[in-house]
């Protein structure tokens, strides 16, 4: 494959170049400025393609806290001026440049993840540009994970009422919740979960893998999570992680054990972490489902979620290529 050579690819030299990383745009681009000053971005991981003074291309890697090494590619760009083949070639060494560069040697790549218009598949012009950047990834050696609905209740949406066929109490400690989480991930729905019992781990493991990667980080009260049980017996029925990433109020995680599945128990549990939420009177809450956990879906719905983007994960299965010639 031959690339123009007057095409220059390389990082930010420095914070101050964020002016010329935002000549194009995507929905991330407001947390730039503060991700680059709390440490989850840096400039050696946010790489531009330069023909002459015009931005044609650029990605980036996020972290969730400062020193970790490369979490995920979250953003990946191109001029939608580029022809297909321009923006194939361009797009293909600029992706394989920046991760020769950003992933250490042997380690494996960070999955990629985009966020999209909701009707993505329905407008010509979003549905070609993206279909692009999908077949720059799998002409990297990527493959398509999953996609998902992105939710959000908004403040102002009717709060839902206690029901009394479930009693809430907070998680006591880790292993608290793990002991619940473990026979979740038996028969999960959710295409992440899939992937790490796929790769070999346990379902404990891969529930230790989820809390130690994501629920750890939370910097939000840990009384907000709760365990679902029944009034009667005080046996546990499922559990909701309320919580706060960087950036807004979520919804984090929520299961039914299987033992209790089909009785309609995830909408009281939906419900009771609607509400530690909204009592904490944010302006919205967000979260997330694959598009095929329909039940799921239906659920978020009758809580009062609206579907607001969809998202799409792709994932390498190998070590980072060298870059493109």
């Amino acid at each position: 494959m031959t690339v123009d050579p007057a095409i220059t690819v390389r990082p930010l030299a420095g914070a101050h170049e964020l002016d010329l990383f935002q000549r194009l745009d995507y929905v991330l681009d407001h947390e730039l400025a503060d991700d680059l000053a709390a440490g989850r971005r840096r400039p050696e991981w946010m790489w531009v393609a330069l023909g002459g003074d015009r931005l044609i291309g650029r990605i980036a890697w996020w972290t969730h806290k400062e020193g970790a090494e490369p979490q995920t590619l979250d953003v990946f760009d191109l001029d939608p001026e580029l022809t297909p083949d321009e923006a194939a070639k361009t797009g293909l060494r600029l992706l394989e440049t920046a991760t020769a560069a950003v992933v250490p040697a042997g380690a494996p790549r960070p999955e990629y993840g985009r966020f999209m218009p909701a009707d993505w598949r329905e407008v010509p012009e979003t549905r070609a540009y993206l279909e692009t950047l999908f077949g720059i990834l799998t002409a990297s050696g990527a493959r398509p994970l999953v996609e998902r609905l992105r939710l959000e209740w908004r403040q102002g949406s009717p709060v839902p009422e206690p029901g009394d066929r479930l009693v809430f109490r907070p998680v006591a400690d880790r292993e608290d919740l793990l002991a619940l989480m473990t026979p979740v991930m038996e028969g999960t729905l959710d295409a992440h979960g899939q992937a790490d019992l796929a790769s070999g781990l346990s379902a404990r493991e891969a529930a230790d893998l989820h809390y130690d990667e994501e629920f750890a980080h939370y910097s939000t009260p840990r009384e907000w999570w709760r365990i679902a049980e029944l009034p009667e017996t005080g046996e546990p029925v499922g559990f909701v992680i309320p919580a706060r990433n960087s950036y807004n109020p979520i919804i984090a995680y929520i299961g039914v054990l299987p033992a209790h599945r089909g009785h309609g128990y995830i909408d009281d549990i939906l419900a009771e972490g609607t509400r530690v939420l909204a009592a904490q009177d944010v302006p919205r809450i967000r979260a997330a489902t694959d598009l095929g956990n329909v039940p799921m879906a239906n659920s978020f719905a009758r809580a009062g979620y609206a579907t607001f983007e969809r998202s799409v994960n792709y994932v390498w299965e190998a070590t980072p290529q060298a870059p493109a010639e």
